[in-house]
């Protein structure tokens, strides 16, 4: 057992994610996942019992804790019954607000963290393009400076949260070409020339995803996040954090998986006999286990060194890709081992498959991360 994972604080909110959970979330979710979207409301609820707030330091209206506290929640949300979908919709704001807390100016601490930590207000990380996906230093979105404002132009895509955004963290070109151009803002999201539209995707349903469009769009320059130019080494800084959490969904719904899976085989019978007295199927649920664990105690490390203040870029990546392919193995799995029910919609197991196809893109694509990889080892 990973003590740093099960201290008595962390099990004590483990188990009150439990209950948020049991109350809040799993008697509504097969319908938020039909409607496209989690309702605002929870955020507020869960912000109320410190939920919203977990990593976030006090002093900026969070509730205090680090990356593993951040993780206990991710990993109870899910071992609880709950989606991709509820993580990615409900917690956007951990990707799109430490670069505000980072940059530590107090009007837009007080305007946009501490109102999102509160639930009051919904916070959306915007980066990627219509034309470019991993290779942010060639973004084309641009800002130019007119007197007190940027007047922006351009568009971004597959934003989560960005059809309930009330704000935008955006990286946008506010100079020449390359890694050196890049800026990020604060944009509200009913600043006159901001349209956006809703996105259907495979999995992920009640996490609401935009196609974002800056049309002229005037921002005032004290909504400028840091120093001009400092955008890309801002996003890169905390691209660590949003790759270990996507590990983290990974080995938690590949976990989440394996327990419903386990229970089906010991109930399910076939020609008089559980699928799991045979020997087959009990291997292969070996294997399954074999692989979670494997990306579990690995994710754990890199988190626990992350915490600590350590350079864990490549050991980042390499969680993220381990703990992806044990989750694409696990699901397809679990959805084989329930037959004809794990194709169904509606089965639990049928939406964690759709959910998991996301993780090795989002956060930085599998084969983007393997050479990362292979850069940080001078290979």
């Amino acid at each position: 057992m990973d003590d740093a994972f099960h201290t008595p604080e962390r099990r004590a909110l483990a188990e009150t994610v439990h209950t948020f959970m049991t109350r809040e979330v799993l008697p509504h979710l097969d319908r938020w996942e039909d409607g496209g979207r989690i309702p605002r409301g929870l955020h507020r609820t869960a912000a109320e019992i410190g939920l919203l707030g977990v990593g976030f330091d006090e002093s900026v209206g969070g509730s205090g804790g680090d990356a593993i506290d951040s993780a206990v929640v991710t990993e109870q949300i899910l071992l609880s019954g709950g989606s991709g979908g509820l993580v990615a919709g409900l917690l956007t704001h951990g990707i799109a607000l430490p670069h505000l807390v980072a940059a530590g100016d107090a009007d837009q601490i007080e305007r946009f963290v501490r109102p999102v930590l509160a639930g009051r207000l919904i916070a959306s990380l915007a980066v990627t393009e219509p034309d470019g996906g991993s290779d942010v230093a060639n973004l084309r979105t641009h800002a130019v400076r007119a007197g007190e404002h940027y007047v922006l132009n351009g568009a971004k895509t597959y934003i989560t949260s960005g059809m309930r955004a009330d704000f935008f963290t955006a990286l946008v070109r506010t100079g020449p070409a390359g890694y050196a151009g890049l800026s990020l803002l604060v944009v509200p999201a009913e600043s006159p020339g901001v349209s956006r539209r809703d996105l259907p995707k495979m999995g992920w349903h009640c996490s609401d995803t935009a196609e974002i469009a800056f049309t002229d769009v005037r921002v005032p320059v004290a909504h400028l996040i840091g120093a001009e130019g400092s955008g890309f080494a801002q996003v890169a800084t905390q691209f660590v954090g949003e790759r270990l959490a996507l590990a983290v969904q990974a080995h938690a719904t590949a976990q989440r998986c394996l327990d419903l899976t386990r229970d089906w085989v010991r109930s399910r019978e076939t020609f008089g006999r559980p699928l799991a007295s045979r020997q087959l199927v009990r291997h292969r649920m070996v294997e399954m286990h074999r692989q979670i664990e494997v990306a579990r105690t690995y994710a754990h490390e890199v988190l626990r060194r992350h915490a600590a203040g350590e350079d864990v870029v490549a050991q980042a990546a390499m969680a993220k890709n381990t703990a992806v392919a044990a989750c694409e193995h696990v699901v397809d799995e679990a959805v084989q081992l329930f037959g004809g029910l794990g194709y169904m919609r509606g089965t639990e197991v049928e939406r964690h498959y759709r959910d998991a196809r996301i993780l090795g893109i989002g956060g930085g694509a599998t084969e983007v991360m393997t050479e990362l990889v292979a850069a940080r080892l001078g290979w």
